[in-house]
């Protein structure tokens, strides 16, 4: 699969194919309100604090990329067990109480009905929506899976260090091509990340004290000056899109061509003459463009490993496994 620009123009007006496990409206009989209940929520507590949206959206991909769209990333630890939140990757997923509320809400509507794995989905979908992004599908029909494993999170979800051969093997291996890693990786036009993830492209990229010398200087210079001031900053917060992080578009794009991607994952997908076509054609192209392609991934990435019918449940409480 290559990253050619007219792979990613096939996908406007095309919104793919739904799984064919999931179902459109699959809560129409059970519960009628639930997907409106979900929007509701969104939409009344997304424009007091926008920068959810990315944060929801992230936890979206992670869950995904362990198990399959299966909720087990909103699973707690136990005395017995340490579930996906403890891993590395996760640790600064933000959003979790968002989604207990939201359950909540749902359960009362209408008790042990919508799964969590469903309401993730659907609400990251929403908070997209509500800061102004694309719009895609959402089959439902999952059911939530009773593992959650740190170590496989670690082990699943690609690193912020990731080259690209790790990330196009990481996404084949969940189904997704060349184009999906493209287009998915622009999420991070929206959202913060932590000094920390990407620190060493500052200070210390080769363990001799150096910078990367992908990360344009005049950029990394002001990251040290006004961001991450040492190398052993683990609050402070950076815009992953400055200027546009709480804005859903090609600003993202923008940034990877003046080489000004945060992490070295970013920075990657410029690595290759065919993926830096396919970005530049991005960005050349109307918003629409984006917005289709990735409302195309996105749905194809909520597929992933779900499990439907008879298998997993639906949890009770979405941090906490059904006794």
């Amino acid at each position: 699969m290559s990253f050619r620009g007219p792979t990613i123009l096939l996908f406007v007006g095309f919104l793919g194919c739904v799984h064919a496990q999931l179902k459109l409206g699959f809560y129409d009989s059970s519960c009628p309100r639930a997907e409106k209940v979900i929007l509701e929520f969104v939409e009344e507590h997304i424009p007091n604090a926008p920068t959810v949206a990315a944060s929801l959206l992230r936890m979206h991909f992670h869950d995904c990329f362990v198990r399959g769209c299966d909720g087990s990333v909103l699973i707690n630890s136990t005395s017995a067990n340490q579930a996906e939140k403890a891993a590395t990757p996760n640790q600064t997923l933000r959003g979790f109480d968002f989604i207990d509320r939201l359950k909540s809400a749902v359960e009362e509507e209408c008790p042990g009905i919508v799964s969590c794995a469903d309401i993730l989905a659907l609400a990251a979908r929403d908070a997209v929506g509500v800061i102004g992004g694309p719009f895609w599908r959402v089959p439902t029909g999952r059911r939530d899976g009773s593992i959650s494993n740190s170590s496989e999170a670690l082990s699943e979800i690609p690193a912020p260090t990731s080259n690209l051969s790790s990330l196009k093997t990481a996404f084949a291996n969940k189904g997704l091509n060349d184009a999906d890693l493209v287009l998915l990786s622009g999420a991070h036009t929206i959202g913060v990340a932590h000094c920390e993830s990407f620190s060493d492209r500052l200070y210390n990229f080769t363990g001799t004290g150096d910078q990367d010398p992908s990360l344009d200087g005049f950029y990394a210079a002001n990251l040290k000056k006004n961001k991450c001031r040492d190398a052993t900053d683990e609050t402070t917060l950076v815009e992953m899109d400055p200027g546009s992080f709480r804005t859903f578009d090609v600003g993202y794009y923008r940034n990877l061509l003046k080489r000004r991607g945060l992490f070295e994952s970013d920075a990657a997908l410029t690595t290759e003459a065919a993926a830096k076509a396919a970005i530049v054609n991005l960005v050349d192209s109307p918003p629409q463009t984006f917005f289709a392609g990735f409302a195309m991934s996105m749905e194809k990435m909520g597929s992933i490993g779900v499990q439907t019918g008879s298998s997993g449940e639906i949890r009770r409480n979405c941090a906490v496994v059904n006794s």
